[in-house]
């Protein structure tokens, strides 16, 4: 049965992530070692111990989802027979990865310079951004762009396509705080506003993607030794030019998960397993798709299910 591997992205990180892994696995205790070697931060320590406040600062987010993702990868990837992978947001550098596209020491590279530059970007335009539920996609869009204008101050765009229903947008803070209102008034059933550090996949990010887009292209991309489902157009990638320059547009452009999902069950994907912290993804594939089985990987009691079998 083909199965996809889905890495997680902001929003799954916990207090205590990884560590049961890093306890349990001598593989799992090298690679977050050498993590802590090679990143200007202990890592680990703010995985394991938090405080969550500091856990949940983009720039240390962004480095312990992708590491809890490569940890879990390394120790249970050649035990299952995957065909595809996708990864949610900063989860796409976790998939280049597990595809064989980039390096460990160039993903984190990446993500930890990612992080960075988002946290800056965020606290030189200031953003926010806001849950919409209940809404179809389309009213989202058309709401989206009747309130943006082409403004630093005034920027609201669709930002992550989650599932049927399900849209965040992305903006200025204090203008999409002044008009999450009409989305509610427009009859979306939930408009709660995200605890993020700026206006993620928003023109607001290209100040990020302009310094981020000099480090990607400085480094190897490899061609994916199974498909990578790309954030920005959800099509299947293997060509390591193509997925370079996908990875370069991902960050001030929406996160189409929804379309990545239907997409891979249009091609067979039937089990559908997410690696590394949480279960929002599993609870997405939910919400998106019916008839599938759904997995997930975070702790070391879901690893040893794996290695026993």
């Amino acid at each position: 049965m083909s199965k996809a591997l889905l890495f997680s992205g902001q929003g799954s990180q916990y207090v205590g992530m990884a560590s049961d892994l890093y306890d349990s696995y001598e593989t799992a205790k090298k690679i977050i070692d050498t993590a802590d070697k090679l990143l200007n931060f202990k890592i680990s320590q703010i995985m394991f111990n938090g405080p969550l406040e500091v856990l949940k600062e983009t720039r240390y987010t962004q480095a312990a989802l992708f590491l809890h993702s490569a940890v879990i990868f390394e120790l249970v990837g050649n035990k299952i027979d995957f065909s595809c992978v996708a990864g949610h947001s900063v989860g796409e550098y976790a998939a280049l990865y597990s595809a064989g596209v980039l390096s460990f020491e160039d993903a984190l590279e990446l993500v930890a310079l990612r992080g960075e530059l988002m946290f800056k970007a965020g606290e030189k335009m200031p953003g926010t951004m806001f849950a919409i539920i209940g809404l179809d996609d389309e009213k989202v869009e058309e709401l989206c762009k009747e309130l943006n204008k082409p403004t630093e101050s005034k920027i609201i765009v669709a930002a992550n396509y989650n599932s049927p229903g399900q849209i965040v947008i992305s903006g200025s803070a204090d203008y999409l705080r002044e008009k999450a209102q009409v989305f509610k008034d427009n009859g979306a059933k939930l408009v709660t506003e995200l605890v993020v550090s700026g206006a993620f996949h928003s023109p607001l990010m290209e100040p990020a993607r302009k310094e981020l887009e000099k480090k990607i292209n400085q480094l190897k991309f490899n061609d994916a030794k199974v498909p990578v489902y790309t954030n920005v157009d959800a099509k299947p990638e293997k060509n390591g030019q193509k997925l370079k320059e996908a990875l370069i547009k991902q960050l001030t452009m929406p996160v189409k998960w929804t379309d990545i999902l239907k997409r891979m069950y249009a091609d067979g994907i039937k089990t559908y397993i997410e690696v590394g912290a949480g279960k929002v993804l599993q609870g997405l594939v939910k919400r998106t798709l019916s008839g599938v089985n759904i997995e997930g990987i975070d702790k070391a009691e879901d690893i040893k299910k794996y290695l026993e079998t």
